[in-house]
């Protein structure tokens, strides 16, 4: 457990880290927390890389644990329009973070053997692209009120042009969309800090 300890440290900070900064608007289709929480791929990666599968579940399920209690918390503290953290929210978060973390280990794992890049980018491309589909549907598709009946989510799928230019779809779309584009973006520039940091902990499987 000593060995992974950093990686845990690291993992919870950042979850903690974009849980408060998801609070704060960036621009019309963004929160500043899209630009820390994809950091947590990398985390997961550099565990894979250096300590293997199994450490990097440990890791995962400790930001796991961490995500869990920081939606518990949100959900009993009030803002201007109800609960800082729906309950869809909370387990969309839940389901997201698990589900897309777990496949990117398990996407690194298959291809650890090639190229050193290849893991590290294929896995984050694959993860991110499941935590975006599987938190924006289940926290704001209306398809899934029944999650939570009380919690009007009818801002969220205001139909809208995509990204303020593309076709008519729900807001909730063009959130997901930029989300994702963020995601993506840090896929390719979280491979310098990747190899870094994999170099320097343990040159041998760089």
């Amino acid at each position: 457990m000593t060995r992974i300890l950093p990686g845990v440290i690291a993992m919870a900070a950042i979850v903690v880290a974009s849980n408060i900064l998801v609070q704060h608007l960036f621009g019309q289709w963004l929160t500043w927390g899209a630009f820390t929480y994809p950091f947590a791929f990398l985390v997961t990666d550099v565990m894979n890389r250096v300590y293997g599968v199994t450490a990097a579940r440990k890791v995962v399920f400790a930001g796991f644990v961490v995500g869990v209690i920081c939606s518990l918390i949100g959900t009993q503290i009030m803002g201007e329009f109800g609960p800082l953290v729906t309950w869809r929210i909370a387990i969309g978060s839940g389901i997201a973070f698990l589900t897309a973390q777990m496949m990117d280990v398990a996407v690194f794992d298959r291809l650890r053997r090639g190229a050193w890049w290849r893991a590290p980018l294929a896995s984050t491309l694959v993860g991110s692209s499941l935590d975006t589909a599987l938190f924006f549907t289940i926290a704001f598709s209306a398809q899934l009120a029944f999650i939570e009946p009380a919690n009007d989510v009818s801002w969220a799928n205001e139909v809208l042009p995509l990204l303020g230019i593309g076709p008519q779809v729900p807001l909730w779309v063009s959130l997901a969309l930029a989300d994702w584009m963020v995601k993506l973006s840090l896929a390719l520039i979280a491979l310098v800090p990747f190899r870094a940091i994999v170099t320097r902990i343990s040159p041998d499987v760089a």
